[in-house]
């Protein structure tokens, strides 16, 4: 019949004066030019009628993943295999070409329909990251796996309707080819052996906070995939990971410090020991009148009064027995103001503690954890504490050390200069 439209257009011609070999021209032409108009028809129905139809009954019926699917437009995709099933139906009205033309019309569907796999498997991957559990357990990687095996059977099928063979047989010959692919694929391969040790241990999540310095990584995870895990570092740029790198390198990863509800404050002061010292009287009734200290100082004299009387301990010589020093004082001052600091978790460890001296002084090391895990929030309640205990160390007759500066020098020259009754400037 198609080829009865042929001959009855170049019938016309040639009745209208038309030569015959022009006339076979211009009929092809004009069929070609048919062809080609019933494929905009046709594209133009589908998109226009059909496919609006189906977008507007997804959004009427509030689809849960029915914008999802239209935003990676797979109906509009797979409009596309129309004009291809037109022009592969109208083939025999060219037979000297029918035979490329039916090639060019299967090649053109398959890739249409690999295109229809990949939005759709990008879909899925969408979709499930709407669920909670994609945090712990993403799938993009193994829908990356998925998808190479889709288009290297895609890529078999169309070479095999290239060339007239079945695909059987090409297939066939991939056994030889294997060291090939395992070469081009190793990233890929290490890629999909990490991915699922990664998963089945619970190594990292989408929203982990790792650090990497081999990597340069510092920041939250985005996205893993197969081969990469993408990290946002905090000055907003990006780390590209190798996947295989978090199973055979090592990584810090803070997910347990952020689901914990507390994190880490671990820092020393520096005291000068030569401003260490026994409490005197009249520093012991000072003490008593701070808030945090009253009760641990009254309790500690009568503690200490006790042991040095069953001791017959003579106290004339502040070396015999028992006393209090500043430094005792300042750290179980230290101890009741963490106890009483409303950003300090009082579920977890506190401890103060004298680490070992050093060149710098007595470090006085502050070991507790803050109620909140948000990094501007516990570096906010980090400084209060110690800008309160660096005000508060001088009412115990301590010295915060530091290193001599210019101006230390100056003052000292100065006082030289006043002993020596020396004016100039």
């Amino acid at each position: 019949m198609k080829v009865e439209i042929v001959k009855s257009i170049h019938k016309q011609l040639v009745e209208y004066g038309m030569d015959a070999h022009i006339a076979d021209y211009v009929a092809v032409i004009i069929q070609i030019l048919i062809i080609a108009l019933l494929c905009i028809v046709a594209n133009f129905i589908t998109k226009k009628i059909f496919i609006r139809i189906i977008n507007h009954y997804v959004k009427k019926t509030n689809f849960k993943w029915g914008n999802i699917i239209l935003e990676r437009k797979i109906f509009r995709k797979l409009s596309h295999i129309v004009p291809a099933l037109i022009i592969y139906y109208f083939s025999s009205t060219f037979p000297s070409h029918q035979h490329w033309i039916v090639k060019g019309a299967i090649t053109y569907i398959i890739i249409v329909v690999l295109t229809i796999i990949d939005s759709f498997l990008n879909a899925i991957d969408d979709i499930y990251r709407t669920y909670e559990i994609s945090k712990i357990k993403p799938i993009k990687g193994y829908i990356q796996v998925v998808k190479i095996i889709v288009f290297i059977i895609g890529g078999i099928i169309i070479i095999a309707a290239l060339m007239g063979e079945s695909p059987v047989i090409l297939l066939s010959g991939i056994g030889a080819l294997s060291a090939v692919f395992m070469l081009i694929f190793k990233d890929s391969l290490l890629g999909l052996v990490a991915g699922i040790q990664l998963t089945a241990n619970d190594m990292v999540r989408v929203g982990d906070w790792i650090e990497m310095p081999k990597y340069g990584a510092d920041g939250d995870i985005i996205e893993i995939s197969l081969n990469t895990v993408k990290v946002q570092n905090f000055d907003k740029t990006i780390t590209t990971v190798p996947s295989y790198a978090l199973i055979s390198d090592s990584f810090k990863n803070w997910r347990a410090m952020q689901t914990s509800g507390g994190r880490r404050i671990k820092r020393p002061i520096f005291i000068d020991t030569n401003s260490i010292t026994f409490c005197t009287e009249d520093m012991i009734e000072k003490f008593k009148n701070i808030h945090y200290l009253r009760d641990y100082i009254i309790s500690k004299e009568r503690e200490i009064e006790e042991y040095n009387t069953n001791h017959e301990i003579n106290r004339n010589n502040k070396v015999n027995g028992r006393g209090m020093t500043n430094i005792g004082v300042f750290r179980a001052y230290i101890t009741n103001y963490l106890k009483n600091h409303p950003g300090i978790n009082q579920e977890m460890s506190q401890m103060v503690r004298q680490l070992e001296p050093t060149e710098h002084g007595l470090p006085l090391e502050v070991y507790a954890f803050s109620n909140d895990v948000r990094w501007v929030v516990y570096e906010s309640v980090q400084s209060n504490i110690f800008d309160h205990l660096f005000a508060v160390a001088p009412e115990f007759g301590l010295r915060i050390f530091q290193n001599p500066t210019g101006y230390d020098f100056r003052n000292v020259l100065e006082e030289n200069r006043f002993m020596k009754g020396d004016s100039t400037p």
